[in-house]
């Protein structure tokens, strides 16, 4: 029996969860208990998720044990809309551009939640939120680079289509010292590598426009991907010959 099912049956056994969460939220601490986050929300209803949801920052700071419950409750929303409760996506998407990374992290579980289910429809909608603000386009980038959610070759492409948008409105940013292009430039330093290797041939063709390019940042998050096994596994030559190139 895997961890989140043990969890998920102990969950069955008991009436008080918040206090059983906030114990083995693994909080504060460097990591919290997605297993426990990811059995909550095979376990919990609407009603537990947006009760959890009501704790802002102040009353749930991020690295707090209730942070945890917030955690919860945004993963929660996933499976709703894995349910087809697609107005959830709204709400789903303030979060994305919470203070705290995360509740941050908690939408990227929440996104690949619906993936699961409905892959077209996190597509559609990862478009519109590639348009959106920096933490946003984090988001669409993060949830989509997951390898299980990229089987289909069609899709892939329009992942990558997505992450070679996104890359291209960070040329656009002035600010670049701000924590959300931070943490953008961060995601994509792995975001292509796993959609390319999930589809080599044009993968790699958009990733030789920007290692092409004249922007610091985007040549950066492009060595960052170069670095990866997943490439090296890819094509070897093509990864250690690009290496090469970018050292002169």
């Amino acid at each position: 029996m895997s961890k989140i099912s043990r969890y998920r049956e102990k969950l069955k056994t008991l009436k008080d969860w918040d206090s059983f969460l906030l114990k083995e939220s693994g909080l504060p601490g460097t990591r919290a208990n997605l297993e426990l986050a990811q059995a909550v929300a095979d376990e919990a209803d609407a009603k537990h998720f947006l009760q959890w949801l009501r704790l802002g920052p102040d009353a749930a700071p991020t690295n707090s044990p209730k942070a945890f419950l917030v955690v919860c409750g945004v993963v929660g929303l996933g499976k709703l809309l894995a349910q087809g409760q697609t107005e959830m996506l709204n709400k789903l998407r303030q979060y994305a551009s919470d203070p705290r990374w995360r509740i941050r992290e908690g939408v990227t579980m929440a996104l690949q939640r619906l993936g699961d289910a409905n892959m077209d429809l996190l597509l559609r909608e990862m478009e519109e939120w590639s348009r959106g603000n920096l933490l946003e386009k984090r988001a669409a980038a993060a949830a989509l680079c997951e390898p299980r959610l990229l089987g289909n070759r069609d899709q892939v492409w329009k992942v990558l289509k997505i992450l070679d948008e996104i890359t291209s409105s960070m040329t656009c940013v002035n600010d670049r010292r701000s924590e959300e292009f931070r943490v953008l430039r961060q995601s994509l330093g792995y975001c292509w590598s796993v959609a390319a290797a999930a589809h080599p041939e044009e993968g790699k063709r958009l990733m030789e426009k920007w290692l092409s390019s004249d922007d610091r940042d985007v040549l950066w998050i492009m060595k960052e991907n170069l670095k990866k096994k997943r490439l090296r596994n890819m094509d070897t030559a093509w990864a250690e010959q690009w290496i090469r190139h970018l050292s002169q």
